[in-house]
């Protein structure tokens, strides 16, 4: 129906007779001459209707706000006074000579020429991604992707597909299930990632893969996070992991060169102690110079109970953090909102120290000998104006809490720059703590560096795994590891688990019996796609970036799902609902 969009058209098409179609964004009578804005993905173009095309001109005092139009008409360039330069067509518009409205539009349930709610972004979605903002996000998205095919492709990665139904798996969250109607009392899982079926196409020989991929996790939710999500999905054979990281990082660097034109250079590569010391998370973002010091060591025999407790405690941490040149501009009335902002992380209090022209000036100043406060600020090598900010705790409670802080801090200060700073985060324990046992920081399938299976049952806490991540601007853009490919190593992994001999059977029978027939060393690496787009074209949520998302809740207000099954469809599946119980 078209031969252009408005976006091709350019002073080089002048005179030409072109055919467009799309939606009015505006309409305007000026003094006989009626100007409208047609809209399609591309961009907008101005269309002027002449009076003395009577016919034309009166279906053109039809047009209405999103009505949508079919115009063809001749390109005309623009007298330099109105040249407008805000519009990539603003040098030039279209003269009508015909018109049909293929479609007319009520008037709109929301105005975005007003601030309009998520809620109701969401609910009219269909609306919303005519917008030029979201239009922009999702083709953004889409040249993403192409880059991303077009890279592994040259690269000799294969696209294969891995099934959506398959078998509940422990992956760090709740599966979504699926009823089984030909096999009445089972269920499938919607795939958390594609994690066992890439090993075991690395098992099959297909050295090289790649998918973008749906995945699914029943979780909460928060700005990042979705429940169904899109993975940029890798695994290679006969890989090292730093020959996967440079696949990844050329990748990403070409990426941005080719859709942002920007060139990120080599990224750096700081282990997960480092990461967590420094910065209080293993996610840091580094255009943020704030840092963290421990200072356990010089308040181990003060009688402060509330520093010395943790500074003796194996598994305690007394930390500083510096904020410098703002200690007249932080309040006790900030302090005290940033000491109820730490508590959201479990710490019990935020000590301070200002450093003023005058002294030093602190509650804490009391309970600590002078020696060692002289020594903490040597260490945290703090001037005059500069304020010290404490947390002691567990040294979780501390890197989570003065991390969190620092982040704050740094936005409410400026002190995070405006640019890209990429970093590889190296050399992850490989389990975590919790009460009751150890979980894998990463997945159960992560190699360990450097033990055997007996060395890693001896000392599972003291092992690191041979685990990356990708990190970008403080987001956590992509991870991945080694795998384990022996079967002794994967069995050693799940006893210091939990995972039985007969539950690893149950639920990894078919993974434990592929590990015996010639499995190849592996690694691979995911990226999540919804976040890098996020950040790529600077939104703050991934519902930007998606062309129908979900909700907080889980929720999808378009369709008004999730919604009740049809009684005769549970009977089928031989499914009873219990009915929700009454709030009293």
């Amino acid at each position: 129906m078209r031969s252009h969009y408005c976006g091709q058209l350019n002073a080089s098409l002048s005179e030409q007779t072109v055919t467009l179609c799309g939606w009015v964004n505006r309409r305007r009578d000026l003094g006989g001459l009626i100007f409208i804005d047609l809209r399609d993905r591309s961009g907008l173009l101005q269309v002027v209707f002449d009076p003395d095309q009577k016919a034309l001109f009166e279906q053109a005092n039809k047009l209405r706000q999103e009505f949508c139009v079919k115009l063809t008409g001749k390109v005309s360039l623009r007298p330099e006074s109105q040249i407008n330069r805000k519009m990539a067509s603003g040098e030039i518009e279209l003269l009508a000579t015909e018109l049909t409205i293929l479609s007319r539009s009520e008037a709109l349930p929301i105005d975005f020429n007003q601030h309009v709610s998520e809620e109701a972004r969401l609910r009219y979605r269909y609306l919303d991604l005519r917008r030029t903002e979201m239009s922009d996000n999702l083709q953004f998205r889409a040249k993403v992707t192409s880059s991303v095919r077009r890279f592994l492709d040259t690269q000799g990665f294969l696209d294969i597909e891995t099934p959506m139904l398959t078998r509940a798996t422990p992956e760090g969250a709740r599966d979504y299930l699926v009823p089984s109607r030909t096999h009445q009392g089972q269920f499938f899982a919607l795939p958390q990632s594609p994690q066992l079926f890439k090993q075991l196409l690395m098992m099959s020989g297909f050295d090289r893969y790649y998918q973008i991929v749906k995945c699914f996790r029943d979780e909460d939710l928060r700005a990042d996070r979705q429940p169904e999500f899109t993975q940029i999905d890798i695994e290679t054979s006969f890989m090292t992991a730093e020959q996967v990281m440079q696949v990844t990082e050329n990748m990403t660097r070409q990426l941005f060169s080719e859709l942002l034109s920007v060139e990120l250079g080599e990224f750096p590569q700081m282990t997960w102690h480092e990461a967590m010391r420094r910065f209080g998370s293993d996610k840091p973002d580094l255009r943020n110079p704030l840092e963290l010091v421990d200072v356990a060591d010089l308040v181990k025999d003060v009688e402060f109970k509330v520093f010395a407790g943790p500074a003796n405690d194996s598994k305690g941490r007394v930390a500083a953090l510096k904020v410098p040149g703002k200690a007249a501009d932080i309040s006790r009335k900030i302090i005290d909102e940033y000491t109820k902002f730490v508590g959201i992380y479990g710490a019990k209090g935020l000590a301070w120290i200002k450093v003023n022209e005058d002294g030093l000036q602190s509650p804490i100043l009391k309970f600590l000998p002078e020696p060692v406060v002289e020594q903490i600020i040597a260490r945290t090598e703090a001037q005059v104006g500069d304020i010290l900010f404490f947390a002691a705790d567990s040294a979780t409670v501390v890197a989570e809490a003065l991390g969190a802080l620092r982040l704050k801090v740094g936005e409410a200060f400026g002190f995070v720059s405006n640019e890209w700073k990429p970093l590889w985060v190296v050399d992850f324990p490989m389990f975590e703590e919790f009460e009751g046992g150890l979980a894998a920081l990463h997945h159960p399938f992560t190699a360990p560096v450097g033990v055997t299976p007996e060395q890693l049952r001896e000392n599972p806490t003291g092992t690191l795994s041979n685990a990356y991540d990708m990190v970008l601007n403080g987001v956590e853009v992509g991870g991945g590891s080694v795998r384990i490919h022996e079967r002794e190593m994967q069995q050693a992994a799940f006893d210091i688990l939990g995972i039985g001999e007969a539950e690893a059977q149950e639920k990894f029978g078919f993974l434990l019996e592929a590990l015996k027939y010639g499995t190849p060393p592996h690694a691979g690496l995911a990226f999540g796609l919804d976040r890098l787009v996020m950040l790529m074209v600077g939104a703050s949520s991934i519902r930007d970036v998606i062309a129908f998302p979900k909700t907080t809740t889980a929720a999808c207000l378009l369709t008004d799902a999730p919604g009740v099954a049809n009684p005769a469809a549970l009977d089928e599946l031989g499914i009873n609902v219990k009915a929700k119980a009454k709030a009293e």
